[in-house]
């Protein structure tokens, strides 16, 4: 009987690519329009094709490889644990999960302290609804424009970028409304302060119309990723911690992308000092070595499930494979000071070394991040901000962005791009040698989009 170890590894990029096509169906695409890239490995910071074409993943993947590809750690510990119990239902008690809920928990906003264990994010975000809906026994749910909530029926539906438009009509109940972006301000505003304070009263007007006491939760991605790593002046997450107070709404911090030093700190809220009543986690909570994803609750909300049955569960909740991989996972974040490490990322190399480029090249229009979660925004002309490629439209409007991509690639930069902006997020582990070099890469790359700037 063959095993994985007799699995042939080609030596070039197009056997694989011939039998990827032949069997496997891929998210997000048109199948006849795309080529992936076959990857034979990946160490750190990096990985390689069949060919020996290294990559500086610059995307951490889906902004999810936070500790590094192929850990020794968390190798071990999934191996360890495969030899110990491979699986067990949730239904039972296991010291594994046990050991993942408790650390997460230790290093969630004071006050969470009970963890229900999803898949990934977007069942994560379903579940905390679901949790916000009979806590209030409410039914509306606002959501912002500029958001990425998952794929699935019910964060498909909360989701506010063109992801969401195939799927709909979509669930009942979500109302929307505008986060805070200065450099696009909705709301006409020249500064920081007035961004926050236009935001919050376009809020509280939206809740009015809707009516406040209809409403069961806000979600909110304290720093929204897809959207543009768009970080919110200070005061506006504060602000809506306020409005949900006032009027007995359910807070949701969705940190599927945000959380486990992405943004320098154990969940991007930590940065305001702001404790919301659900957090949703996934992606950097173990790296993705084995998936998984989860809600941490607040006491009140978890006294409403005292006597009163939850009415969810999954099949794989709190797989203890990927619970090692969780344990070690924060063990190795606590002990390699993981947090500060990424916190000097974005302080002293990745945002000193973008505003430079941005002095360099007419192309970026604005430079913004935190941590390790930066992006760049590209324009036609930096007076009129003209996007280099459009909010949405045919595959033949983003020519020219799709043009700065193959820049980046053929020069050994894999980064994460949406609408005009390029995102620079690597893993958080990353050292200050693979930075620079990323750095100097990507000033290459950006002479393509120097050609379209005015």
């Amino acid at each position: 009987m063959p095993s994985i170890s007799d699995i042939e590894q080609p030596g070039d990029n197009e056997q694989v690519r011939k039998a990827d096509r032949a069997h496997v169906f891929h998210s997000w695409s048109a199948q006849a329009r795309i080529s992936p890239l076959p990857v034979a490995g990946a160490e750190g910071s990096w990985f390689w094709d069949h060919e020996g074409n290294r990559y500086l993943d610059l995307a951490s993947q889906l902004v999810n490889v936070n500790i590094g590809h192929q850990h020794p750690e968390l190798r071990e510990a999934i191996k360890v644990q495969l030899d110990r119990l491979a699986t067990i239902g949730p239904p039972f008690a296991n010291t594994t999960r046990n050991e993942a809920a408790r650390l997460i928990a230790e290093h969630a906003p004071e006050g969470l302290e009970k963890v229900f264990f999803t898949n990934g994010g977007a069942e994560a975000v379903e579940n905390a609804i679901r949790m916000a809906r009979v806590h209030t026994g409410r039914h509306k749910v606002f959501a912002a424009y500029r958001s990425y909530h998952g794929a699935t029926a019910g964060a498909i539906a909360l989701t506010g970028d063109p992801r969401r438009w195939a799927s709909e009509p979509g669930s009942v109940g979500v109302a929307r409304f505008w986060g805070p972006y200065l450099y696009r301000s909705a709301f006409h505003a020249t500064s920081e302060e007035q961004e926050c304070d236009r935001a919050l009263a376009h809020l509280r007007d939206t809740l009015m119309v809707e009516g406040p006491d209809q409403v069961a939760a806000i979600i909110i991605e304290p720093v929204p990723g897809s959207s543009g790593v768009l970080v919110p002046p200070d005061g506006y997450l504060a602000g809506v911690r306020e409005l949900c107070d006032e009027h007995g709404i359910v807070m949701i911090a969705d940190e599927v992308m945000t959380g486990f030093a992405r943004c320098g700190e154990w969940f991007a809220v930590d940065q305001w000092g702001v404790v919301p009543d659900l957090v949703t986690f996934a992606k950097g909570v173990n790296s993705g070595y084995v998936p998984l994803g989860g809600v941490i609750i607040s006491e009140a909300i978890a006294d409403t499930f005292e006597e009163r049955v939850f009415p969810g569960g999954l099949t794989y909740s709190g797989h203890p494979l990927a619970c090692a991989a969780t344990v070690a996972s924060i063990r190795i974040f606590e002990r390699d000071e993981v947090l500060v490490h990424s916190r000097r990322l974005g302080d002293e190399h990745i945002g000193p070394g973008l505003r430079q480029l941005a002095q360099r090249h007419p192309s970026i229009g604005e430079v913004r991040g935190l941590g390790a979660f930066w992006a760049i925004e590209l324009v036609r002309d930096r007076v009129t901000r003209e996007p280099l490629a459009p909010y949405q439209g045919s595959p033949a409007l983003f020519a020219d962005m799709n043009a700065v991509l193959a820049a980046c690639r053929q020069n050994g930069l894999w980064v994460y791009t949406n609408s005009n902006r390029i995102h620079f997020a690597p893993p958080c582990t990353t050292d200050e040698a693979d930075i620079a070099e990323a750095l100097r890469r990507l000033d290459v790359a950006l002479e393509t989009a120097d050609r379209f700037a005015r």
